[in-house]
């Protein structure tokens, strides 16, 4: 793998923020604290040069031309999917599949499978904790193959149930498991290697959501066994419109193309049309070259601070943020697992999320307010939604300390 393995060092937190520029503005004249990261993260400066300097020197239609530029925006958007497929460690680089994100990365599966593999009576396994992203496709795949879509429950903390997990995993009719590895409303880690271990044993595959690991926890699809991953740019640094579908070459030799059109065809006649090898048969149309240089600049500067390094300092500063917010008067935390990552969920009193989340915004600070696009949670917790502050590499203690500040000033505000 291509990661930097230097865990002692301790991180230049402040070099760090000076390399994001949207980190100096200031909202409502105070300095932005920016904690809304598991919604989207905000981008270094050599993210913004790489797709500057696409456009300015290489931008041409990759794959298509004998023209210089297009051979090397060829070979710039062929170097993204190496190291994309050296990040998370892929057997091969034709396993990763350039998709507009998580979402379509998922529907690209829920799709493909449901065509190749679900009939009348099949059952589906999914959490209660999935993003609307992994619960949807997979409602409507079953809704049209007439199989049956299965939840694994979860508890009060915001655990998964995995005695549940493993009773319905043997039902003899799962075809297929698709679990998130990070609650994006929760923060829970997953124990997806263990999940995955269990579901190959009864001969199923698995899908892993890892829009909100990706950034925060080392990822090796080989390690993990994972059949198909699925990833968005933006919630690692990169630019938005452009995701990963990782997947088992096995697999994906076993699925048709999920849309049609130009690079995923070898040959077209009215009669008759072939498909093109991997990872090509995959991505029909003209991809996302600029998304894919953008991220394959944000995936080499998330290695040059080292991925580990970056795990222990989000670890170190979950652990002072939720004891600097367990001192706020009237705050009740949403999720209490034992392994989390990245975000904290949380109820101020009485008061409705969004009017919290109105309040510290006047105070320059940005949290994600409402059910998180996970509805079912909220429904099973018995809560409207909830204020949500999730972290990244440029988070701080003092950003936690103006959060907790402006809470204590808001509570009071509202009564």
């Amino acid at each position: 793998m291509s990661h930097t393995l230097n865990i002692y060092e301790p991180l230049s937190i402040e070099a760090i923020r000076a390399e994001f520029p949207i980190l100096q503005t200031t909202v409502y004249g105070y300095p932005l604290v920016y904690l809304d990261n598991a919604a989207s993260t905000q981008k270094p400066s050599v993210v913004l040069e790489a797709l500057d300097e696409y456009y300015k020197t290489i931008n041409a239609n990759v794959h298509r031309g004998v023209h210089h530029l297009s051979q090397l925006a060829t070979d710039a958007f062929e170097e993204a999917r190496r190291k994309v497929a050296a990040f998370i460690n892929a057997a091969h680089d034709y396993e990763i599949i350039f998709t507009r994100g998580t979402t379509n990365g998922i529907n690209t599966i829920s799709s493909t499978f449901g065509r190749a593999f679900l009939k009348p009576g099949d059952e589906v396994l999914i959490s209660a904790m999935e993003h609307h992203s992994n619960i949807v496709p997979w409602q409507m795949a079953c809704e049209y193959y007439g199989a049956k879509l299965k939840v694994i429950p979860m508890t009060d903390r915001g655990e998964l149930e995995l005695d549940e997990y493993s009773r319905l995993l043997n039902s003899g009719r799962v075809k297929i498991v698709a679990v998130t590895y990070v609650s994006n409303s929760l923060g829970t880690v997953n124990p997806v290697r263990d999940m995955i271990r269990q579901a190959h044993a009864a001969g199923i595959p698995v899908l892993v959501d890892a829009a909100q690991a990706v950034q925060h926890i080392l990822i090796d699809v080989q390690d993990l066994d994972a059949d198909f991953l699925v990833f968005s740019s933006h919630k690692i640094y990169g630019p938005t419109g452009i995701g990963v579908l990782y997947g088992k070459e096995a697999w994906l030799n076993k699925l048709p193309p999920h849309e049609g059109g130009g690079e995923m065809i070898k040959t077209v006649s009215f009669g008759k049309t072939t498909y093109n090898d991997l990872p090509f048969k995959f991505e029909a149309g003209t991809p996302d070259m600029s998304g894919a240089i953008g991220l394959k600049a944000a995936l080499d500067y998330v290695d040059s601070i080292g991925i580990d390094r970056i795990q222990l300092a989000e670890e170190a500063l979950l652990t002072y943020a939720l004891d600097a917010l367990s001192t706020v008067p009237g705050i009740r935390f949403v999720g209490e697992a034992e392994h989390r990552a990245g975000a904290i969920s949380f109820l101020l009193g009485k008061h409705h999320p969004f009017d919290v989340g109105e309040l510290l915004d006047k105070q320059g600070i940005a949290v994600r307010t409402g059910h998180h696009c996970c509805q079912p949670v909220m429904d099973r917790l018995d809560i409207p939604g909830t204020v949500r502050a999730s972290f990244s590499v440029y988070n701080t203690p003092s950003d936690v300390d103006r959060l907790v500040a402006a809470l204590v000033k808001s509570g009071r505000m509202l009564g």
